[in-house]
């Protein structure tokens, strides 16, 4: 049983933290290890009680994680082939078609390393898998916490319902993205006046350079000509980030009222990001997201997961750094030795 105290210690430290601040990204880590550690504890297990077992359970997961990384591979850029068909081909649109051809160079390189048999090839392919390993562990541990954190229920009272804006059509209309951040406010909203309360709904987004008016005067708009009492909607028209409608927000929420609650609105895929930016900007809310369209949900995630992994890139750029470090070591030692010959060579 003392193989699996890594695994409980992770865990009793994700529910700490779980309690003291959901939004953190560091529950999605300790999640992430606590499922890895039970695991290798699992199979230590059985590779010690029964080790053919043990060793045709190892040999059916590298097969299945072989396949899976076709697979995955292959959903990528059917995906990113559908983002740049309907959705245009800004950069952000073609991550998940960009992370399918990293993994079929992964693949190639691997297959090269392994035919050719040559020390640099080798030790080039191990590191790429290490940092290739390290970027899934944490974006499975994303989206195994992104997924959980969207379905805690929020049980305080709220005093407000913040909606973060996404862009115009046209330079003045609400796209269906939008729309449904507002529908899902409003919802929000009718179950907190249920409890007795009065939240006020408040619309946040700035005026772009292609825009008629600020997103959130064409968000309030959109809720009132809908019935939406004009009364209980505030603007926040100065924002052009996440943050700054976070930031700006708070503001004006401390202002009326210095003890608020909040509940923030914005898409099932933004949700955990949005949390922690919530987090570090000091808002006193959590965050609840609308339905996505299918085919947008895969690479608007890896958006969302690049930008956490560059909101925390001091701490990401040193792991980086020490796994090529110890490439280039292992390389310099020697490994592994010269004149092994490829797996066709003589």
């Amino acid at each position: 049983m003392l193989a699996y105290a890594p695994s409980v210690v992770c865990l009793l430290a994700f529910c700490f933290g779980v309690l003291r601040d959901r939004r953190r990204v560091s529950n999605a880590v300790l999640l992430g290890l606590a499922v890895v550690f039970a695991a290798a504890a699992l199979f230590l297990q059985l590779a010690s009680n029964k080790p053919q077992l043990g060793r045709a359970v190892a040999v059916a997961l590298l097969v299945l994680a072989a396949l899976g990384v076709v697979t995955l591979a292959w959903f990528l850029l059917a995906n990113g082939i559908t983002m740049a068909r309907k959705e245009g081909r800004s950069p952000a649109n073609l991550l998940s078609l960009g992370a399918g051809l990293a993994l079929v160079a992964l693949l190639a390189l691997l297959a090269t390393a392994l035919i050719l048999h040559t020390r640099t090839l080798l030790v080039a392919a191990g590191t790429a898998v290490v940092l290739a390993g390290y970027v899934a562990f944490l974006f499975v541990c994303f989206l195994l916490y992104a997924t959980l954190y969207e379905r805690l229920r929020i049980r305080r009272k709220a005093d407000y319902v913040v909606v973060l804006g996404s862009g115009l059509v046209g330079g003045s209309t609400v796209p269906p993205l939008l729309a449904g951040r507002l529908d899902r406010a409003r919802k929000e909203h009718d179950r907190l006046a249920r409890k007795g309360g009065r939240p006020v709904l408040l619309t946040s987004g700035g005026q772009g350079p292609d825009e008629k008016l600020p997103e959130s005067h064409a968000m309030a708009d959109y809720l009132t000509e809908r019935g939406f009492p004009a009364g209980l909607v505030e603007r926040e028209d100065r924002s052009t980030t996440t943050e700054e409608n976070l930031r700006f927000s708070k503001a004006l929420m401390e202002k009326a009222n210095p003890a608020y609650r909040c509940v923030i609105v914005t898409n099932n895929y933004h949700v955990f990001r949005a949390a922690v930016t919530a987090r570090r900007a000091g808002v006193r809310g959590h965050v609840i997201g609308a339905p996505t369209a299918a085919y947008f949900w895969p690479s608007a995630m890896l958006r969302e997961f690049v930008a956490l992994l560059l909101t925390y890139r001091r701490t990401n750029a040193a792991l980086f750094l020490l796994v090529l470090l110890g490439g280039l070591f292992i390389w310099w030692l020697g490994w592994p030795p010269r004149g092994h010959a490829g797996l066709f060579g003589g």
